[in-house]
């Protein structure tokens, strides 16, 4: 038998040796479970004195979070992905006030857990905001329209 022959026949007797193995180990009946996902929640990402006013969803990924700051008259927005951390996506987060694009604050990048926090000014007016994770994209326009602040006013 000449060199190139047994060459190619060693070759073919390791792959099928390799399918065998894969073979055994895939049908070995032990599964192998991906880690748990746990919902994203708000845990004071944009700092002391904010406190979650709103939430908006993205199904099977994460939650964009609107925050408040009453003393300040400030809106934060952060969204999160799902946990546990993964690998890099694309995330980001947005926030302005209604119709002003020029108003527009912002991050978009590859993070592993958030995007954010993005703040703005807003005290007595209404907010568009919303965010991103790997290319699903939600936003709400013209909420929290200073309901919040004339109450906690009121209250002081």
């Amino acid at each position: 038998m000449n060199r190139a022959v047994r060459t190619r026949i060693a070759g073919a007797a390791l792959l099928a040796a390799a399918t065998t193995v894969t073979t055994l180990v895939a049908g070995s009946g032990t599964a192998v479970a991906a880690p748990a996902q746990t919902a994203a929640a708000y845990n004071k990402e944009c700092g002391s004195g904010y406190r979650q006013v709103n939430e908006l969803p993205i199904p099977g990924r994460g939650t964009v979070f609107l925050a408040y700051n009453a003393a300040t008259g400030k809106n934060c927005v952060v969204t999160k992905r799902n946990g546990p951390a993964g690998q890099r996506l694309w995330v980001g987060s947005w926030i302005q006030r209604d119709n002003d694009v020029k108003s527009k604050q912002e991050q978009y990048g590859f993070f592993t857990t958030y995007a954010g926090p993005v703040y703005l000014e807003a005290k007595g007016k209404c907010v568009d905001w919303g965010g991103e994770i790997d290319g699903y994209v939600v936003a709400r326009y013209k909420t929290n329209c200073a309901a919040l602040a004339a109450t906690e006013g009121q209250a002081r």
